[in-house]
């Protein structure tokens, strides 16, 4: 990156004809671009399929600074310089990110958006977070471990479950709530969302249905998906209907461009 830090790339090269769209996928708050794999495997079946580890997480440099929205939109930007007619994927925290990159730097770069099961400023407010926050300062350990379990509709394996807590902790406890405590009003998500001109798709669990339901109406043309029997990681937990999703709204980017 433009500041020295090193960022981690897995890249899965697609059979897509010349000119085919690019999925980029950024993850979720601390978590690693491995989490996509099941998304590498299929979805590189057909297109290009790039997926960043961002500072802090996975293989990526964990440097001292650099955890804010500005910054994170900043490594997305470098991390795209290389591709163009890009489909960019943002889960969780990722969603917001790909939103102030959006903001920050245009979408000339983009085919496409898809959101992945955050927030985006619609009504209903979600419930406060402070209480994870707290539970973080308490005991990191329990906190984090409760956190990855929830994540998932079904159990995964142990050691995925041991490997991926080894990962979030690379980054320290101060950073990691720094990637929480933006202070930024969440209408600007909302904004930034209604602003954006190119196709959008909102993959949600129930928690953020009503949500979707009010992007769809405010913001016309957002298609919206609901997964009411999966957790969090959604394209983990319901990976191939989630793969199917991608392959056909890429499919439809694909036509419209052409």
């Amino acid at each position: 990156m433009s500041d020295g830090v090193a960022l981690s790339v897995i890249e899965a090269v697609g059979e897509g004809s010349s000119g085919a769209p690019t999925i980029a996928l950024i993850p979720g708050w601390c978590m690693s671009a491995w989490l996509w794999q099941p998304q590498l495997d299929a979805l590189s079946a057909h297109y290009p399929v790039i997926a960043l580890d961002p500072r802090g997480q996975g293989e990526s440099d964990v440097p001292d600074s650099g955890y804010t929205f500005e910054r994170r939109a900043a490594d997305i930007h470098e991390f795209l310089q290389p591709f163009k007619n890009v489909v960019l994927v943002g889960w969780s925290l990722g969603a917001l990110e790909v939103l102030e990159y959006a903001h920050r730097f245009g979408e000339d770069r983009l085919a496409g958006m898809v959101l992945v099961d955050s927030s985006v400023g619609e009504l209903p407010v979600p419930p406060p977070g402070g209480g994870f926050l707290d539970e973080l300062r308490k005991n990191r350990d329990k906190t984090l471990d409760g956190f990855v379990r929830e994540m998932y509709a079904k159990p995964r394996p142990e050691h995925e479950i041991t490997v991926l807590l080894k990962d979030i902790k690379r980054m320290s406890l101060a950073n990691s709530i720094a990637l929480l405590s933006s202070g930024i009003p969440r209408e600007h998500w909302k904004e930034i969302a209604h602003a954006f001109r190119k196709p959008l798709l909102y993959v949600v669990t129930p928690q953020f249905e009503e949500q979707a339901r009010n992007l769809e109406k405010n913001r016309p043309g957002t298609r919206i998906e609901i997964f009411s029997d999966a957790g969090h990681a959604l394209f983990v937990d319901k990976a191939e209907r989630f793969n199917a999703l991608m392959l056909e709204f890429v499919a439809e980017l694909s036509k419209q461009s052409g």
